[in-house]
């Protein structure tokens, strides 16, 4: 029999909001009302925790310019939006699987069925730091709606041990959980219309939060040109025809020619490009944009500067 665990009432989001109290009587349409009314505290979430996701975008971009990795490590929907934002890189920015990873308690398995038991062992959030070998360079981010998940805290106690970063995302204010870690992220969405269901005001939070850390990340990697995704991975029909766009309005080119031109470069957007603007080959694209770390706009600037009398 499990154990009578310490109340978690005085939590932010344990708490009954007062503005669903009568959310079984709701119309539809009041019901969608009432959704999106709350739903714009995540705005006021996002805009409030600005300074530290800024300082988490320039510590993890730095961490893997020197070869780190960033991890996400979660539980339920926490964990689930980790393994998200990390598998959706690969085929946004064209990283390594192993550059952005998610860890969720119970694996894989807990992605389609619910192991939200699992959360409760320290001991396995510690084990999964040791299994992938985390070190100085990696930043692993800990996700927990309710603060207080003991495999997140076990994994970010072990990360600090063996020298990592340590980014904590929680949506209750630290008075009410506080956690030693180099980045805190608080989101304070407040109570959840359905009280306590975290995967609501609290995930979609947690969403946009990782989609702005990740994307910087990718943007100080050099990863995107303007606001485009140069490093995409032209893996089927739309986004080659998204590969064929960029060529074309970036370079100004016709279709046709924007086609022979990433054909040419291996189907590579970033090197297409500027395979156009400077005439070299493909090989020697590659030596300027590893000697610029695979930022398009500085491989250019340079080439032109050497073009230059």
């Amino acid at each position: 029999m499990m154990e009578n665990p310490k109340s978690r009432g005085h939590l932010l989001t344990e708490q009954a909001n007062p503005n669903s109290q009568n959310l079984d009587q709701l119309s539809a349409a009041d019901f969608v009302d009432l959704f999106n009314r709350e739903d714009a505290k995540t705005l006021e979430a996002i805009a409030a925790a600005k300074p530290q996701l800024a300082e988490a975008i320039d510590l993890a971009s730095e961490s893997l310019r020197l070869g780190g990795r960033l991890f996400y490590i979660g539980a339920g929907t926490s964990g689930r939006l980790g393994v998200l934002d990390a598998a959706e890189c690969p085929p946004t920015f064209c990283t390594p699987p192993e550059m952005v990873q998610g860890i969720i308690a119970g694996g894989a398995g807990a992605l389609v069925r619910s192991s939200e038991d699992l959360e409760d062992r320290t001991e396995d959030g510690a084990a999964a730091i040791a299994q992938r070998q985390i070190h100085r360079h990696d930043v692993v981010v800990g996700i927990t709606a309710g603060g207080t998940t003991p495999f997140v805290l076990g994994a970010l106690t072990a990360a600090k041990q063996r020298g990592a970063a340590t980014i904590y995302m929680a949506c209750v204010p630290a008075e009410q959980f506080s956690v030693e870690a180099d980045i805190d992220i608080r989101l304070l969405v407040g109570p959840e219309i359905l009280a306590g269901s975290t995967r609501l005001k609290a995930g979609t939070a947690t969403k946009m939060a990782l989609n702005i850390l990740s994307t910087g990340v990718m943007v100080k990697l050099g990863k995107v040109y303007g606001n485009r995704m140069v490093d995409v991975a032209v893996t089927n029909h739309k986004l080659h025809d998204r590969a064929l766009r960029m060529i074309q309005e970036i370079a100004n080119l016709s279709r046709q020619e924007a086609g022979y031109l990433l054909q040419r470069s291996g189907k590579r957007v970033k090197r297409a490009l500027l395979m156009h603007w400077t005439g070299l080959d493909p090989q020697a694209c590659d030596r300027l944009l590893e000697q610029h770390h695979g930022n398009l706009r500085a491989a250019r600037q340079a080439a032109q500067e050497t073009e230059s009398p």
